[in-house]
């Protein structure tokens, strides 16, 4: 089922996973693929998660807490059902967050557990305007595609910081390929490519078919833009 899935996708030469506590058993089973691999395997990968949003499983629904004895406890988790992770970004970014005494402490207990690379998932400017005055951030996740562009600036301005970009909703959550039929996947792609930042762009997916369609399309824009 869905160990299948992320075969698939590193069979391909997919090598960034991006994952959340709070999306589910998500981990877990990103997990459980990890211990698959060899150790040589495991260090060409990046696992990139988040904290700051939890998971409920008893109401099966996530919820929001950003104090320091949450973030911290979630990134235990987190550590304790992936193994290393290589990237942690706070999640629910808001501007009151990212200035909190709770998260400069979470932060440090990061740096402790030995997390290489922390950053913000935002969701909007306010946010991404502080997450790239952050000396120590070395990455930020941003929504960016051919409908909403409206993070391009935030785009140039952390590549120009030499930040890495994860670039979510590559396809505005499915939305723009349906309303506009002459947009293909791989224009799609092309058009986020042009900003030329260093990072990865995450296109989720339940269905295998899809992943190789989406990693076609990509390799396909990837080779227009002769890069």
């Amino acid at each position: 089922g869905r160990r299948a899935l992320l075969e698939r996708a590193y069979a391909l030469g997919v090598r960034y996973f991006d994952t959340a506590p709070s999306y589910g058993v998500s981990e877990e089973r990103l997990g459980g693929f990890l211990a698959t691999l060899t150790p040589g395997e495991r260090a060409g990968l990046r696992i990139a998660s988040k904290f700051g949003e939890h998971w409920d499983a008893t109401k099966s629904e996530p919820f929001v807490d950003h104090s320091c004895d949450a973030l911290r406890r979630s990134l235990d988790g987190s550590m304790q059902r992936l193994g290393r992770i290589d990237i942690l970004q706070l999640h629910k970014t808001t501007p009151e967050v990212l200035g909190s005494r709770d998260l400069a402490r979470a932060w440090e207990y990061a740096r402790e557990c030995g997390i290489a690379v922390i950053g913000a998932s935002v969701s909007d400017l306010e946010s991404a305007a502080i997450a790239l005055a952050e000396p120590g951030y070395g990455i930020l996740q941003l929504p960016y595609n051919w409908a909403q562009a409206t993070f391009g600036g935030a785009i140039d301005r952390a590549a120009a910081r030499g930040m890495a970009i994860a670039v979510n909703r590559p396809f505005g959550m499915g939305r723009m390929l349906y309303e506009n039929r002459e947009i293909t996947k791989a224009d799609a792609f092309g058009f986020i490519l042009e900003k030329g930042f260093r990072g990865a762009i995450l296109s989720g997916t339940k269905s295998p078919d899809h992943l190789e369609e989406n990693w076609r399309a990509f390799q396909e824009a990837a080779a227009r833009q002769g890069s």
